[in-house]
């Protein structure tokens, strides 16, 4: 064994000398001259080889009758040569040398009809030059086209292969940017030792910028008709002419270019963006696809578009699933109706099973009958959601810690487990006189009472019959807690009758707080999104009157805002900027001008720019919570945009801390005394809009992928390094941002972070978890609340916390969800924002807000609550059982072919329940979907065609 390797290895020991000799050789020989590569090259290159060289000596004699053989020649030559995809083209390869030649004999000829294609050839030659010489092919490109008669028309760019045309592109590109930032001027930096020829041409080069476009046309033209979808919209972009594509595609094409171009919506500065979802809207238009055509539509958030795409269809089973659509997003009914001079008409205009649809008036009825298919119709008791024999505490301690505490979790729990089923035992189901509200104390009492409307969620028919009874109670508590829960029962279900409205209107002008706030909030969830006019007349006197105490104004700014979210209505704009202005600073720095700011920013969500104005005028108010309105403002109507711009702004106000304590360290030293009572106040208002800002980065990020993905190692940063409250604000934004989406890193970074050593910390991380887990009955989150119910056994808030995460894991036992997102998350629900942003906001101040009498704000989330449901209907709205295939939603985008749009797929019956990031599709052809996408109510349609194959195998 021993003397084998060295025999090896003392052989060798002069080779590698020999064989460096051997390549030193053949160095010198390749740098003397072409000899050994004429050897090297194969009998067919060389005749190649000389047949070019013997074309271009033609081109220059001076007998002008050989050029257009010799041209033609040429072209056909290059045109036909094949190549590997790793290799230059022959003939490319053996023109380069004698490129710069050509180009000096190309400037000595006269314009003429062989001068054209000569260009035309030296276009195709310059891309082997584009290093030195940029543009060179779309300089050539644009000569021979300039240098044409009128009647002959040049070859289409796609003659000369694909390459040549993305190379063209890529010119294209370049040369409009260029352009466009003034440097027209110089259309050829630094050419080579022939500088003077193409310094003496430069006239025709440029073009115009029409030439530009058209050229870009014919190569978008050729990408399209060769599966490069993405490279022309690509092109179309950098043209800024993206409008013009829709003229372009096909019935083949517009699918995959719609695709690729929503895909690109999130990552483009607003105007951009806007531009390509208008174009996305028109090619959709111009293909009959209604409901994708709506989708977009209500993303631009405008009206007209929304009632013109709803009225564009003729068929009324199209019609009801358009308007499954528009009561998802609940869009206000009154923009589908014609304007006011023809509204007397306009009342007839939807028929009563439309308008069934648009109402959302079936959903309880379909919530309940998929609760019974996938066999969670029975009511969950808190021992079933606790499953506290699992808990690892010692049971004989934590039995009493705080039992009015544990009651009012338990009514919480109760309500987020049983919604919407409308069979809990502790509440609807309870006998007379032992209701759960009667365990509760004081306020416990209103939240309790309010869990009714949570448990018979949507059904309007039954709930309000079984809230009347506690309307009448004597207890003031209780009788606010019942009209909370009219206002609940009502979310995002609009009827006939408006109970809601009805009910709750008299009440507002209420001398009692409870009853008062519990009416104003009401209406605002009952009516969140619907614009009511109504209602502002209702409401907006109580934001103005300086009368009225600081909670009930900021509470009727937030109702407003919920009424009218994303709606950007002056009038209640105005009246609440009135307001911030003119309140004293005592009034601002209650701990309720934050919920004022958030009803002003909720207005404009989703609108961008729109909300320039106002912004201005923030800046103009003095006291601190101006800063607050303006980052609320801001994030609102970028939210889920991804806006680069934004985020890094807010990283930089989340980052202040250091300046901030040098300033006061200095002022402190100057003149102690005095400064003791500012620093209190500059502390406080300081730290509250960096609260907001760390949100705002969550609600600019939430929406696309990559960007949440970014803003989590930001997260990461923020919490190493950040203040307090920024650390307080850390676990909800994470939260915010996988909203009932619960992926691993954020449950293991929220998991670490809900044992923190501060409490605030701790607490708000135990929340965020109910929110990332809400409705997935996730089995490793509850696992890790039964251990934090053990391990904070003797904090009653934190404890108190558990519970309701663990009631909001189990939402609707495992059926509702509370992302805002859907459409296979690309439409975004406004009022499901406004209710998780205000939630949210309640728990920047847990302590001031939901650890104290306000923990009725919890139930904020009930706008954002919907069934995560598949329901297939027939075309008389009767459910229809098919199958489907349901697995991870996989992103197809610019993939060639048909690639498998789920991965992992399970095959179930319809119903079925889909989780945030899945997808369905359905499993046979004989039914046709009237949906693009399969998720909440579907209405199919059987496939004239499926019959026919089933009988032919038979």
């Amino acid at each position: 064994m021993a003397e084998r390797p060295a025999a090896e290895i003392a052989v060798p020991s002069k080779d590698p000398k020999e064989k460096k000799k051997e390549e030193d050789k053949k160095l010198d020989t390749k740098a003397n001259g072409v000899k050994d590569e004429e050897e090297e090259l194969s009998e067919e290159d060389a005749q190649l080889k000389s047949e070019l060289e013997m074309l271009i000596e033609r081109l220059k004699e001076l007998n002008t009758d050989l050029y257009r053989p010799a041209l033609e020649t040429l072209r056909t030559l290059i045109r036909t040569s094949t190549s590997s995809m790793t290799s230059v083209p022959k003939p490319l390869k053996f023109l380069r040398p004698h490129y710069p030649g050509l180009q000096e004999l190309f400037e000595t000829w006269p314009t003429s009809e062989n001068k054209s294609l000569f260009a035309d050839i030296l276009s195709v030659l310059a891309m082997t030059y584009s290093d030195t010489e940029p543009r060179g092919t779309l300089r050539y490109r644009l000569l021979s086209a300039s240098l044409l008669p009128p009647t002959s028309k040049i070859s289409e760019p796609g003659s000369w292969g694909h390459e040549y045309v993305r190379h063209l592109a890529a010119e294209l590109g370049e040369e409009y940017t260029i352009r466009q930032e003034g440097e027209e001027a110089v259309p050829l930096p630094a050419p080579e030792a022939d500088s003077d020829a193409p310094k003496s041409k430069p006239a025709p080069v440029p073009g115009t910028i029409e030439d530009l476009h058209s050229l870009g046309l014919e190569c978008a033209t050729f990408f399209l008709g060769h599966n490069a979808e993405p490279d022309a919209v690509d092109l179309f972009v950098e043209l800024e002419i993206v409008d013009r594509i829709a003229s372009l595609v096909d019935a083949n094409t517009f699918g995959r270019v719609c695709a690729y171009m929503d895909r690109c919506v999130t990552l483009l500065p607003p105007p951009d963006d806007v531009t390509f979802l208008r174009t996305i809207h028109k090619i959709y238009l111009q293909f009959s696809k209604f409901p994708e055509a709506l989708g977009v539509a209500i993303r631009l958030n405008d009206a007209a578009l929304i009632r013109q795409d709803f009225n564009a269809s003729g068929n009324p089973v199209m019609k009801k699933q358009l308007a499954f659509l528009l009561a998802r997003a609940q869009i206000p009914i009154e923009w589908l109706k014609a304007s006011a001079s023809e509204d007397a008409d306009a009342e007839d205009e939807f028929p009563e099973d439309i308008l069934d649809c648009l109402s959302n008036t079936q959903l309880s009825r379909h919530f309940k009958e998929f609760g019974k298919e996938v066999g969670v119709a029975d009511p969950k008791s808190l021992e079933d959601v606790y499953k506290s024999h699992l808990e690892t505490t010692r049971s004989g301690l934590s039995a009493n810690v705080d039992s009015a505490r544990a009651n009012l979790a338990g009514t919480f729990v109760n309500a987020f487990v049983n919604a919407g089923f409308g069979n809990d035992k502790l509440m609807v189901e309870a006998e007379e006189g032992n209701s759960w509200v009667y365990k509760n104390k004081d306020h416990g009492m209103m939240s309790a009472a309010a869990s009714l409307g949570l448990g018979l969620l949507w059904d309007t028919d039954v709930g309000l019959s079984h809230i009347d009874r506690y309307t009448y109670s004597p207890e003031e508590w209780i009788k606010a807690g019942a009209f909370f829960a009219t206002g609940l029962l009502n979310a995002g279900v609009r009827t006939e009758a408006d109970a809601a409205l009805a009910l709750l209107a008299e009440h507002v002008e209420n001398q009692s707080v409870p009853l008062k706030t519990a009416a104003i909030m009401g209406l605002g969830v009952a009516y969140a999104g619907s614009h009511r006019e109504d209602l502002l007349t209702l409401l907006l006197p109580a934001v103005a009157d300086d009368g009225v105490s600081m909670e009930i104004a900021a509470l009727s700014a937030l109702a407003l805002g919920f009424v009218f979210v994303g709606s950007g209505n002056g009038e209640i704009t105005s009246t609440i900027l009135q307001t911030l202005m003119e309140r004293d600073d005592k009034a601002l720095d209650e701990k309720w001008g934050r919920f004022m700011a958030l009803g002003l920013a909720l207005l404009y969500v989703g609108l961008q720019d729109a909300s320039d104005a106002t912004l201005e005028t923030l800046k103009a108010i003095q006291h601190p919570i101006s800063r607050q309105a303006q980052i609320l403002v801001e994030v609102c109507s970028f939210v889920a945009t991804g806006n680069v711009l934004r985020v890094q702004r807010l990283l930089h106000l989340c980052g202040e801390h250091l300046d901030a304590l040098k300033e006061q360290a200095e002022s402190a030293e100057g003149k102690k005394d005095e400064n003791k009572d500012e620093k209190k106040e500059d502390k406080k208002p300081d730290d509250t809009f960096q609260s907001f800002a760390v949100l705002g980065i969550a609600m600019i990020a939430m929406g696309e992928d990559i960007g949440a993905e970014m803003s989590m190692r930001q997260f990461n940063h923020l919490m190493h390094y950040g203040d307090p409250i920024i650390r307080k604000s850390v676990p909800l934004a994470l939260g915010l941002i996988s909203a009932s989406n619960p992926q691993l890193p954020v449950l293991d970074t929220l998991s670490k972070y809900s044992h923190d050593h501060d409490l605030a910390v701790a607490l708000n991380a135990i929340f965020a978890m109910g929110l990332v887990g809400a409705g997935t009955n996730n089995a490793r989150l509850a696992q890790m609340l039964r251990q934090l119910a053990g391990y904070y056994y003797k904090e009653p808030d934190c404890l108190f916390m558990v519970r309701i995460a663990q009631g909001l894991v189990h939402m609707g036992k495992g059926t509702i969800g509370i992302n805002p997102f859907f459409s296979d998350r690309n439409i975004m629900s406004r009022p499901a924002i406004a209710g998780l942003l205000a939630t949210i906001m309640a728990f920047t101040d847990a302590k001031a807000f939901i650890l104290d009498k306000y923990h009725w704000m919890l139930y904020f989330l009930v706008t954002a609550m919907y069934p995560r449901f598949l329901i297939t209907l027939d075309e008389d709205l009767e459910s229809k059982p098919v199958t489907v295939r349901v697995g991870q939603a996989v992103d197809v985008v610019g993939q060639a072919g048909k690639p498998r749009t789920i991965s992992g797929f399970q095959t179930h019956q319809t119903p079925v329940r889909l989780g945030t990031t899945e997808r369905a599709e359905l499993a046979t052809e004989e039914f046709i979907p009237y949906a693009h996408v399969l998720e909440g109510f579907v209405i199919l349609q059987k496939n004239p065609g499926w019959e026919k194959e089933d009988t032919m195998q038979m």
